[in-house]
């Protein structure tokens, strides 16, 4: 049954890993790809660049190669090579810039909006011209912008107290900057329509577009620094993320090498480094940016689900590697002995219990409430019952979702198939939805793990609405992206069937109940000390 459990966990952490690598490191050519525009424009037009920095097209390929952006990669990588302090103090340089920026083009933007009527939004076919579909599908590519927000748990070795400034660092910055994106959006959109904005420099050319070239200038360098924070938040959590899966045997221990003099990974930040600058120098941003949305939406949707088989069904067991396993017999004995005593104790308890005067007493006690040894028993029993019900309904909620988004974005399908096929998908959504918010929650998510730190709220309805949506965002992207994500799938299981099925730290873990698992934690760490 174990061997079952290591293979199902295996291949879900293997799954997240790799949809996490394909986000980290494609989006970071995306964003490499992104500045060499900017600093052209900067620099008063692409004539104007170093000849070894201007895009060239091969011809026998077609493809348009980028050597700005490889370097630009190259630079962030040696400077997350030299250590974690160097690297946020850059990043809090350009980040602040950044912020300034932003701030001049919702001031300065919508005061000139405001003067020229807002004439981005008079259009013909509405404020809405693509409907529904085309703004989710828009959704859906531009879904890696909030990709640095998840990078910051990658460095959750390295924060000092990361229970409490992880989910609090995540929240504010992921706050504050949803809402400088939106205004900045309204701003721009407003200043030019839509389709007259120009895709390498959007902001700087709706600037340039109204008669503002010096604040034009302005945008470009804080667009310029915004790609650098962006790109360091992309390749910053990719060396820890190849770390974490070599610790557990999924890849080779190469990746799992620490710097003794920088204290970082250094040969998995040049390996990632590597491939990074290679996409950038190769792809367009276009073709980049949907693997990147492929790979955030897989792995956020899997954690959404996690979340509801940790709160309703969590684990009764957990492993721990066999290196522990004197701790774990020693925290077995004790925990052995001391429900020996308890038991014999119980047992004198109720000995006395009998020789004593008030015998009748429970005795009539007993005999008007039969039903409170009967609900006892029964409560023994209803845990695992309800366990059996969470599971099958989280299943049937998946299932549903499946159905309803494949039925809302197959536009091909006559409308009576797709009105059907989405009200089976709604019901059976809504029907497992309603009984996993009746249902209570596990009392074991309590134990498990370690405890304290952050707790999702509003469960089940918040990761079910983070379902359903990453599920539509899925999708509506298109058919060319999936066939690449696939190939990035399909190399990823060759890699894991190869070496990490065979090399995993499950191969020869101790699986443990939970109640267990803080005493052995607190004898190993009482013998380390």
């Amino acid at each position: 049954m174990h061997r079952g459990k290591n293979v199902v966990t295996c291949s879900v952490a293997w799954l997240i890993g790799w949809s996490l690598i394909l986000e980290y490191t494609i989006g970071g050519a995306a964003i490499a790809r992104g500045i060499s525009p900017n600093i052209a424009l900067f620099l008063g037009g692409e004539g104007n660049l170093p000849a070894f920095l201007v895009r060239h097209t091969i011809p026998q390929l077609g493809v348009v190669v980028d050597p700005c952006a490889a370097i630009l990669v190259l630079i962030v990588m040696f400077l997350l090579c030299a250590g974690i302090k160097e690297s946020s103090l850059v990043q809090t340089i350009v980040t602040t810039v950044n912020v300034c920026a932003m701030l001049f083009i919702i001031v300065a933007g919508g005061y000139l909006a405001c003067k020229t009527g807002w004439v981005g939004y008079e259009l013909h076919g509405g404020f809405f011209p693509f409907g529904l579909n085309g703004m989710l599908a828009g959704s859906a590519i531009v879904f890696f912008s909030y990709i640095g927000f998840d990078a910051v748990t990658g460095a959750a070795e390295e924060t000092k107290r990361p229970l409490r400034d992880l989910p609090l660092g995540i929240g504010m910055t992921l706050t504050l900057c949803c809402i400088l994106y939106m205004l900045v959006s309204v701003v721009i959109v407003g200043l030019v329509p839509y389709y007259a904005l120009n895709p390498d420099t959007p902001i700087s050319s709706a600037f340039s577009a109204n008669g503002m070239q010096w604040a034009a200038y302005i945008v470009t360098a804080g667009a310029v620094t915004a790609l650098c924070a962006s790109l360091m938040g992309s390749l910053l959590p990719q060396p820890r993320l190849l770390m974490a899966m070599a610790r557990d045997g999924l890849l080779p221990a190469f990746f799992s090498d620490i710097s003794t003099r920088t204290h970082v990974p250094v040969k998995s930040t040049v390996t990632t480094g590597m491939l990074a600058a290679v996409l950038a120098f190769f792809m367009d941003v276009s073709e980049l940016s949907g693997m990147v949305s492929v790979g955030t939406l897989l792995a956020f949707t899997v954690v959404a689900i996690s979340i509801l088989i940790l709160r309703y069904a969590p684990p009764e067991e957990v492993p721990l590697p066999s290196s522990l396993q004197q701790f774990i017999d020693s925290v077995r004995k004790q925990l052995d002995d001391d429900s020996q005593s308890m038991e014999r104790k119980e047992f004198n308890d109720v000995d006395i219990v009998e020789q004593s005067p008030s015998q009748s007493d429970h005795g009539e006690a007993s005999i008007q409430y039969p039903l409170i040894e009967k609900q006892f028993s029964e409560d023994k029993q209803n845990p695992q019952r309800r366990r059996n019900i969470a599971v099958w309904n989280i299943a049937l909620f998946c299932i549903g979702v499946l159905v309803l988004t494949s039925a809302a974005s197959a536009e091909y399908l006559p409308s009576l198939v797709r009105f059907s096929l989405g009200t089976v998908g709604a019901a059976i959504l809504l029907c497992s939805l309603v009984v996993l918010a009746c249902l209570n929650q596990d009392e074991a998510r309590h134990s498990f793990g370690h405890t304290g730190g952050f707790l999702c709220p509003f469960v089940p309805f918040l990761p079910a609405a983070c379902i359903l949506i990453n599920a539509y965002l899925l999708m509506s992207l298109g058919v060319g992206t999936w066939i690449r994500v696939s190939i990035w799938l399909i190399m990823g299981a060759l890699v894991y069937i190869s070496y990490g099925w065979r090399h995993s730290s499950l191969t020869n873990a101790v699986y443990v109940p939970m109640a267990y698992l803080d005493h052995i934690y607190r004898a190993s760490s009482s013998h380390q000390v």
